[in-house]
């Protein structure tokens, strides 16, 4: 049998193992001080300091994935160290089953966990049996610790009080209120807008990092934080919290009703918009589908059957057809109809009138969002400064000044690329304020030009006038962008104009 490795002055390569606590920080007990206590501790007895192994504020409830972990179990396996010292247990690992698995692994590779406070050394039968026992008292501990904490969470929740100071992106808290945050309201507007036109999550994500804009810790966007801002009812003017529990590193589950707290809050879109974006998500994970390329055709993404499948004119085909229940209709014969009703709806003054209501709120959010983005400008800027201000000061090396500098300076590249496009969008929307008359004198160009415009060009123009446009028997249905209400054509196809119904 082995002697005690705490007892024995042979050479010995070992490694040390820090992963201080918040709150063991909070108390002075910083990373650097337990290092010094390990060297300290292994320098008399002739043993040689390998590797440290640095997971400073990891959460112990799992540890052994954490790539530190990893690389500490690959140095004992090819005998690079044959022990590792660490503080007290709690340090090593909380969870019984971990510390357990670290026993063993350390015991076939002949290796020994060296616990400072607790004096543990596994190389002895009374080492591990006391092991076993301290491992199983700092679950016990940490799983009381936690009881107590979701029953303060539930008390809480009831209450309507927060449970930590996170807002959800585009609030901030204030004399515990849920206030707007303004500039993250206009992005987070905007992922609703951008999602509406491409209904691609990871496209809305691209296009916001590509813009400069970054979530509330200064992260790049990701399709699935696109999908849990999209699907936060805060954005309508409510927002719940306490509502999930972790079950696994990126796994959860929804906790009873009961037990959510609730705030409200100004809304930044309308609950019509919030519905509408959620709506549609969920229809994409019930169909498994992810959407197709849009079609060559004006009408191909806005066209509908009214038993609810899509329809679609393929290449080789002078129809629309409905895969689900077959009906069709001509190609040439819808086209023209559509067209007609393109003239005849910009032709009315009281739609025209709608139109330049919506082009006025949409110039407002546009001023909103180009004031928001010269904020951020100026954000990233003042930061640069400091930054700057640090390394004169010699409060940080040069690698340091480099690592905060360059982040922010790629940032602001962004942001600087986004910034004359707005311009140029909040420009253009002035110019268009024009007059019904004006609007309806362009209706009639439009009309004699649609034949000679490309597709691209009509698809544009059909996007932005049409919601949906739905195909049934010997009538059309058409729902307007930001209309309530439809109208529904005759469909005539002997003549290739719209009749009486």
């Amino acid at each position: 049998m082995r002697e005690n490795s705490t007892q024995n002055n042979s050479p010995k390569n070992v490694g040390i193992w820090i992963r201080v606590s918040s709150e063991d920080q909070a108390k002075g007990e910083s990373p650097a001080h337990h290092l010094e206590r390990a060297k300290a501790y292994a320098a008399p007895r002739g043993w040689t300091v390998k590797e440290v192994y640095d997971l400073a504020g990891i959460s112990g409830k799992s540890v052994k994935e954490h790539p530190e972990a990893r690389r500490m179990m690959e140095d004992i396996k090819r005998r690079h160290i044959t022990g590792i010292i660490f503080s007290k247990l709690a340090r090593l690992a909380r969870n019984t089953k971990e510390l357990l698995e670290f026993s063993e692994f350390f015991r076939e590779h002949q290796a020994d966990l060296i616990s400072l406070q607790d004096s543990i050394d596994t190389s002895t039968p009374s080492g591990r049996m006391f092991y076993t026992f301290q491992a199983a008292q700092a679950q016990w501990e940490r799983e009381e610790i936690a009881d107590r904490q979701k029953a303060s969470i539930l008390v809480r929740a009831k209450l309507g009080k927060t449970i930590n100071g996170q807002a959800p992106f585009g609030y901030q808290w204030k004399d515990r209120k849920l206030v707007i945050q303004p500039d993250e309201a206009p992005i987070r507007r905007k992922m609703y807008e951008l999602y509406l036109q491409y209904r691609r999550k990871g496209t809305v994500a691209k296009l916001l990092n590509a813009a400069g804009h970054r979530t509330k810790e200064g992260f790049l966007f990701h399709d699935i934080t696109v999908t849990r801002m999209l699907n936060c009812p805060s954005a309508k003017g409510v927002y719940y919290f306490n509502r999930i529990r972790k079950t696994g590193p990126w796994a959860g589950e929804e906790k009873p009703e009961a037990e959510w707290g609730k705030v409200e809050c100004e809304a930044i879109v309308p609950e019509e918009t919030w519905d509408q974006v959620n709506r549609l998500m969920e229809e994409q994970v019930k169909n498994w589908k992810k959407p197709g390329k849009v079609p060559i055709n004006p009408f191909g993404n806005r066209l509908w059957c009214r038993c609810g499948g899509k329809m679609y004119a393929r290449t080789d085909s002078p129809k629309y057809h409905c895969r689900k229940c077959n009906r069709k209709i001509p190609v040439e014969t819808f086209n023209e109809l559509m067209r007609h009703e393109l003239h005849q709806f910009y032709g009315s003054k009281e739609q025209v009138a709608v139109r330049l209501e919506d082009a006025q709120r949409n110039l407002t959010d546009t001023e909103q969002a180009l004031t928001a983005l010269q904020r951020q400008i100026q954000k990233v800027r003042d930061g640069m400064k400091q930054s700057h201000e640090l390394l004169l000061d010699k409060l940080i090396t040069p690698q340091g000044f480099s690592d905060l500098y360059n982040p922010a300076e790629q940032r602001l590249n962004q942001l600087l690329t986004e910034l004359p496009k707005l311009e140029a969008d909040l420009a253009r929307m002035k110019i268009d304020q024009v007059s019904v008359e004006e609007v309806v004198h362009e209706a009639r160009n439009l009309y004699e030009q649609w034949p000679k415009m490309d597709v691209e060009r009509k698809r544009t123009i059909v996007e932005a006038i049409f919601e949906k446009v739905e195909i049934g028997e010997g009538k059309i249905n058409i729902t307007y962008s930001g209309l309530p209400s439809s109208e529904e054509l005759c469909i005539n196809q002997q003549r290739m104009a719209p009749a009486a119904c």
